[in-house]
């Protein structure tokens, strides 16, 4: 190769450098902890996926294969904390409510229930005929590294009967931005019962690193003073603002030099 379509490459792809191939970071550290105020034990930690799969009768068989393995282990499962059964129907008003079709015959009474789950409001919505439920969770996870969450629905697992609409998805940085993880669904058949069982997956949460290759280790975290102090900051800012992703770059100045504090066992 000639010294100027040498120096060509370089101008256009960058020098060769070693960090390529000994920089690599090992993993990256991320905490989840559940921030209830009560009822605590009713929210499991976070589960690895692990398929369970009989045992392959081919050196070719899909569970054996790199990729499909490398893909699952990078998701950890959310389970559902209570069995639900909900109907949406029509008030007098003609505003959509949420029924708890379990009733007292249910584990969960009606009055908790009302707490956790709310209907957005329609001008929130972002169909005019698809209600928009939503279910504060108590999880959250952070990071001391540059990691961002995606929460997903449960699409590794089959379910018999389908839900009567989707799962709202999204993606944050828990290095700057760790928030209480939301269920938000959609609901587009109305005519179809909302129907979730304790135990069975309710949604998948997985991490993105600079690194895409280094492992995710999974800690469980303690709920600290500055961490506490930080979740005020930046906590309920929607209620002021829209667009909070434009309030990164000052809660990255302000957030405390260490949010993971790993939980002794």
């Amino acid at each position: 190769m000639s010294r100027q379509n040498s120096s060509l490459l370089k101008r256009l792809f960058g020098p060769r450098s070693s960090s390529s191939t000994t920089g690599k970071r090992r993993g990256y550290d991320v905490g989840w902890l559940i921030d209830a105020d009560e009822a605590g034990v009713i929210w499991e930690a976070p589960q690895p996926h692990k398929p369970n799969h009989p045992k392959p009768g081919s050196s070719k068989s899909a569970s054996l294969c790199p990729a499909v393995i490398e893909f699952d282990r990078r998701h950890h499962i959310i389970p559902v904390p209570f069995d639900l059964h909900f109907r949406l129907s029509q008030n007098s008003q003609g505003q959509m409510q949420v029924t708890n079709v379990l009733g007292s015959k249910g584990d969960v009474r009606t009055g908790m229930i009302d707490r956790l789950f709310v209907v957005m409001p329609q001008h929130e919505w972002r169909f005019p005929d698809k209600p928009v439920v939503q279910v504060t969770t108590p999880y959250l996870f952070l990071s001391d590294d540059p990691v961002y969450i995606n929460q997903f629905p449960p699409y590794l697992h089959f379910r018999p009967t389908p839900l009567p609409g989707v799962q709202l998805c999204g993606r944050f940085p828990i290095d700057v931005w760790p928030r209480l993880l939301m269920w938000a669904f959609e609901w587009h058949d109305l005519n179809t019962d909302l129907i979730l069982r304790r135990g069975e997956p309710w949604f998948y949460v997985r991490f993105e690193t600079p690194d895409p290759g280094a492992p995710i280790r999974l800690h469980e975290a303690l709920m600290t003073e500055p961490l506490r102090d930080y979740l005020r900051q930046i906590g309920e800012v929607s209620s002021y603002v829209n667009q909070t992703f434009s309030l990164f770059r000052t809660a990255r100045q302000r957030r405390p030099e260490t949010l993971l504090v790993r939980k002794s066992s």
